[in-house]
């Protein structure tokens, strides 16, 4: 069974650069504070150490094996007093012009019949991934993709409970959600005009329906486009690394909020809301890492949270990031 080899900052950049002159096909891996980085070719991953599915490639042929019928599933969310405790240290800062928007996110045990593998087996997503028994990831968000010379970003924020009566206007016409997706909109076309010219949001606070286990929800995103430098391969991983961490799982001004971020939550986040993606050699497709179920000597914890501004109400956030502890198996 072969190693994965993991590298730092600069050398993944640097290998990047190398494969994206060469027009070489790769897959990458990046946990959130840019520290473990997978760089490799499709021959140098085992299936049985890494495995994923995206849009238009795979490393992985599953099994016909039938869905769970009877999911079991409980989560042990934070109390609602230790919860505030953190979003008290990200509203403060927001009070004090800090930080327009936060992304605040949490670790929550959870108990489930299902396995890992199964939930990377049965899960409906645009994007995912297994790697090594230690973790999976079911990501509905895209992150930046490459196609064609122009590079597109999808940030996605505002979410609801799809069987809420009226669900679609009751989430386009709330006030904070608009607030904070055109907040985040903004960033991603700030991070794009970075590497490209003639930036423009293309669509924007179009609507998604996401299934679960549970049921369904409703999810806001926006597309942005710009044009890429014409020898743009050659300084790809320069380029893409420019860009991190992801706007939409951090927040505005970037910087400062990841300073903010370090200091109200309360676990290391890891892997989760890092980025992972492939190019073919031409194009590239990438995701955010959400939507994520790790295994810990403690047993498993699923990640989730949402953004946080001045409109924001404590209680609602914390019920919005229990609603986001799922698996989209139905």
């Amino acid at each position: 069974m072969n190693k994965l080899h993991f590298y730092n900052r600069k050398e993944a950049i640097a290998r990047m650069n190398r494969f994206g002159a060469r027009g070489t096909a790769f897959f990458f891996l990046i946990n959130f504070d840019e520290t473990e980085c997978l760089v490799s070719e499709l021959k140098d991953i085992s299936p049985d150490r890494l495995a994923f599915i995206f849009p238009e490639v795979s490393n992985v042929s599953l099994s016909s094996a039938p869905k769970p019928e009877a999911i079991y599933w409980k989560s042990a969310p934070q109390s609602y007093e230790d919860y505030v405790g953190s979003f008290d240290i990200v509203y403060r800062n927001l009070y004090a012009g800090n930080s327009f928007l936060t992304n605040l996110t949490c670790a929550t045990p959870v108990s489930t019949s299902l396995s890992l593998w199964e939930v990377f087996e049965h899960a409906t997503a645009r994007y995912k991934l297994w790697y090594d028994n230690r973790f999976v990831v079911f990501s509905p968000e895209t992150f930046v993709r490459i196609v064609d010379g122009h590079i597109y970003s999808h940030p996605m924020k505002g979410t609801i409970d799809a069987s809420l009566p009226d669900a679609r206007n009751l989430l386009l016409n709330d006030e904070k959600e608009a607030a904070e997706h055109a907040t985040i909109t903004d960033l991603i076309r700030n991070d794009l005009s970075q590497v490209a010219t003639e930036v423009t949001v293309t669509r924007y606070r179009y609507l998604d329906e996401l299934h679960t286990h549970s049921g369904r929800l409703l999810q806001m995103s926006s597309e942005i486009r710009g044009r890429l430098p014409e020898h743009y391969r050659e300084e790809l991983g320069t380029l893409f690394f420019k860009l991190l961490p992801a706007g939409s799982i951090t927040g505005a001004p970037k910087q400062k909020t990841v300073e903010i971020i370090r200091e109200a939550e309360t676990y290391e986040r890891g892997f989760y809301t890092g980025v992972m993606g492939y190019f073919d050699g031409q194009n590239l497709d990438s995701a955010v890492m959400i939507r994520f179920l790790e295994q810990t000597d403690d047993g498993l914890v699923y990640k989730s949270g949402g953004g946080i501004t001045f409109r924001s109400d404590a209680r609602s956030e914390y019920e919005e990031m229990v609603k986001k502890i799922y698996v989209p198996i139905y």
